[in-house]
């Protein structure tokens, strides 16, 4: 029987004091630990020794940049690379059979953990109108129902198709060229929920919104700026380049609202020092920020580098516009609304900007702590205002670094999955397949959504992913699925995607990285780019988990003959017999992939243009980097409230979760848990270890939301900011609260109240908890911490 939330046993929660390091033997024992428990020795073998290797394949769990093939260890991987490849390279299978023992209602009752457990998904399955279960159903029947639906919409604008950041270059190009010969630019992706905000600043900012760093550039730093990111539990393997540039000289300032365990004592378990030794210690000065205080801190900073005139005027007058306007601004800002905004002393934010001063190459790095506010655009435009202002853009050991979470989630968008493409990538589209593509811009996530919510898109497919749990405001999203005629997924697992389904559905299943593509021309590989603009190859080396898999590329261009047979001559077969005719066009319509099938293939792939890195040019409006002004703005808060950030556990990829650890957080056995600040859990009339619901009340629809059953957990976090998993948190974001300009979700800046356990307003929010213990029984550890 399924456990509801109301019955949570507390005892099952273990919460320890917080590790302070990042433990190299842990690390290794825990990723072969999974790794032999899903894949066996041999399988196990087969996969991280060639996982981020030259000849081998591309992680799935993040996008940061491989070094250079000479400089490769023989164990690329971090601890939740390991966790991701096992996951997909898992013996466990969800067969016909299975689906036929379990309906769609008990399965919706399982948690994500649990769904994820099952296996992978071995035979396309079909969910008929009225069924309870799904069923199997041949490839060609499938493609024939979803090409008979999409060609009965009324309007190409009513079908939506979404895509993650696992897909490829390859299937990712096949898929938007798919797309606008259908007639839409319905094309929403998952950047739009986390560094859409990036996109937009620095494409107004620097003119392309992509890193204009490389890895040597984070190696040969003199400091290093991490704002808004957990490098130990979203990049794991950005801690072994933070500890090189510690050794070639760098300081490294972290801002951030939690104090996270992996910058404070870093143990690289491919190292000895990391795996009998000290570690290092990364973090040279930690700011302990209250959430959407960034923009008020980078203006702090900004004032103090204009007074100590800490600046680069040789830069300032030859490539950017603005200055004098910022140094006004900044020169004005008021110091009693920082420190209330930041929860910052002076003397804090002063010994930060002395870094920043003191550094003649400064890389700036963030991630989703400064895309996912109201005012994230805004300052993401500040930091690279700082840029500026010292001649960070352009120069060695110096520069921009948006740290993306997908692995070829910035792939895609070179590609053209994008609702919103430019016009010079329409323009060769169009040259180069002979039709229109269609001019106007598509919808977002949330505009996608809110369409599917209002009756006006009837057709929803998905290239990977877990589009329910990735979306906010769970109930309108839930609902809005279901409304309907048809939702495809293209996927290698179960998960909750699959259950929250329109009248019909369909699950196709897909090869994964780990394994081997043949196709009518022989063995095929595919391209992916990282965060710094590196593209390289990947290839699997496992036979597939099923004969009826079928590629990504297989599966869009059977989708896309079903429904537009030869419509402007596109020879979809010959796409998918073989990816070298994908790349041949990918070479001439993507700017800087010139060449683009003799260039990947070389060890390590190349690098895309970036004009401001590569000759410090900048395709913005004035031909220059733009400065912008924007005004200190103030998140009220409410009396009893606080502010709210969701984000990862350790053991768990965006929505993927591994297991119910978190262990540098000091978390086992379960994620409904909230972290909370001592003194606001008693001003609150709460004690460590209360059960409480989380509720929500935005003014701009007088909804109120509730995510019910967290514990409270006393954490080393500022007054008034509060931090909870997600997606058991996405019920409480509201659909129409986004950030200005970029439309992401406001996930890091969530006002709410806590109230006792079962007060809350009970709905049909994601009630679905992961507090059920892990299938290895209930963990035990050394004088744990239980609260009562």
């Amino acid at each position: 029987m399924r456990r509801t939330d109301s019955d949570v046993d507390e005892a099952e929660l273990d919460i320890e004091k917080p590790k302070t390091h990042a433990a190299g033997a842990t690390a290794v024992a825990v990723s072969m630990k999974r790794a032999l428990g899903h894949m066996g020795p041999k399988r196990t073998a087969q996969t991280l020794l060639k996982l981020n290797q030259a000849e081998g394949f591309d992680c799935m769990s993040c996008a940061w940049p491989d070094p250079d093939p000479g400089h490769r260890h023989a164990a690329e991987f971090c601890e939740n690379g390991a966790k991701a490849v096992a996951e997909e390279a898992t013996t466990t299978r969800a067969t016909p059979e299975f689906f036929a023992q379990h309906s769609i209602a008990e399965l919706d009752g399982h948690t994500e953990h649990w769904l994820g457990q099952q296996g992978r998904i071995t035979h396309p399955m079909i969910k008929r109108p009225g069924g309870t279960h799904y069923e199997p159903i041949e490839w060609d029947d499938a493609f024939r129902l979803i090409g008979d639906e999409l060609k009965s919409l009324a309007s190409p604008d009513e079908a939506i198709f979404y895509t993650s950041g696992r897909a490829s270059n390859e299937s990712a190009f096949t898929y938007q060229l798919f797309a606008r010969a259908f007639g839409t630019n319905n094309m929403p992706d998952c950047s739009n929920m986390c560094h859409e905000s990036t996109s937009i600043a620095l494409q107004e900012s620097i003119g392309i919104g992509k890193a204009s760093v490389t890895l040597d550039d984070v190696h040969n730093a003199e400091l290093i700026i991490l704002a808004g990111q957990n490098p130990g539990t979203n990049h794991p393997r950005m801690l072994s380049a933070l500890e090189l540039a510690k050794q070639n000289g760098a300081k490294i300032l972290s801002i951030n609202p939690l104090r996270e365990a992996g910058l404070l004592n870093f143990k690289n378990p491919q190292t000895p020092r990391g795996m009998v030794g000290p570690g290092t210690d990364l973090s040279n000065l930690h700011l302990p920020i209250k959430l959407n205080g960034d923009l008020a801190l980078f203006q702090a900073i900004g004032s103090l580098l204009v007074k100590w005139d800490a600046l680069d005027h040789e830069f300032l007058d030859t490539y950017t516009v603005g200055f004098d306007a910022w140094k006004a601004h900044v020169a004005e800002v008021d110091w009693d609304l920082v420190t209330e905004v930041t929860g910052l002393s002076v003397a804090q934010i002063t010994e930060g900007a002395e870094m920043l001063r003191d550094s003649k190459a400064t890389v700036f790095c963030w991630a989703m702590g400064l895309t996912q506010h109201r005012n994230a655009v805004a300052t993401i435009k500040e930091v690279t205002n700082l840029a500026f202002a010292q001649g960070n853009i352009g120069k060695a050991g110096a520069g921009l670094l948006p740290v993306r979470g997908h692995s070829n989630v910035q792939g895609d968008r070179t590609m053209g999955i994008w609702e919103r493409p430019p016009v010079k990538f329409l323009d060769a589209m169009a040259a180069e397949f002979d039709f229109e593509p269609p001019r106007e811009h598509g919808l977002d996530t949330v505009d996608s959504i809110r369409a599917m919510r209002d009756g006006k898109a009837h057709f929803f497919l998905g290239l990977g992913g877990n589009f329910v749990q990735a979306t906010p405001d769970s109930d309108v999203t839930f609902e809005a699925l279901r409304k309907m005629r048809m939702t495809v997924q293209i996927s290698t697992k179960i998960n909750r995607s699959h259950l929250v389904c329109g009248e019909t559905a369909l699950i196709l299943p897909t090869l994964g990285r780990t394994e081997k593509d043949v196709q009518a021309s022989g063995e095929q590989w595919i391209s992916v780019e990282d965060s710094t603009c590196s593209v390289h190859s990947s290839r699997g080396p496992l036979k597939p988990a099923s004969e009826f898999l079928r590629s990504e590329v297989a599966i869009v261009s059977g989708i896309a003959e079903a429904t537009l047979g030869d419509r402007y001559g596109l020879d979809w077969k010959g796409f998918r017999d073989d990816y070298r005719n994908i790349r041949k066009h990918i070479s001439r319509v993507v700017a800087g992939c010139e060449g683009y099938e003799v260039n990947v293939r070389r060890p390590g792939g190349f690098v895309l243009p970036h004009p401001p890195r590569d000759s410090r040019t900048f395709e913005t409006k004035s031909g220059r980097g733009e400065f912008a002004v924007s005004p200190i703005d103030v998140l009220q808060v409410p009396p009893r409230h606080l502010i709210l950030q969701t984000l990862r556990s350790h053991d768990q990829f965006n929505t993927t979760i591994y297991g119910l650890s978190d262990r540098y957080r000091g978390i086992e056995n379960g994620r409904r848990v909230i972290f909370v600040h001592r003194e606001d859990i008693s001003s609150l009339g709460f004690r460590n270890g209360d059960m409480v619901d989380l509720v929500t009340k935005w003014d701009d629809d007088d909804v109120e939301r509730c995510a019910p059953s967290f514990r409270i957990v006393e954490y080393d976090t500022p007054r008034g900011s509060a931090a909870a998993y997600y997606p058991e948190t996405n019920p409480l974001i509201p659909l129409d609260s986004t950030a200005l300009q970029s439309n992401c979700p406001t996930s890091k800046s969530v006002i709410i109240s806590m109230v006792p356990a079962g007060t809350g307003v009970q709905g049909t929010v994601n009630g679905h908890q992961d507090d059920e213990g892990s299938d290895e029984g209930h963990k035990s550890h050394p004088q744990p911490h239980h609260l009562s």
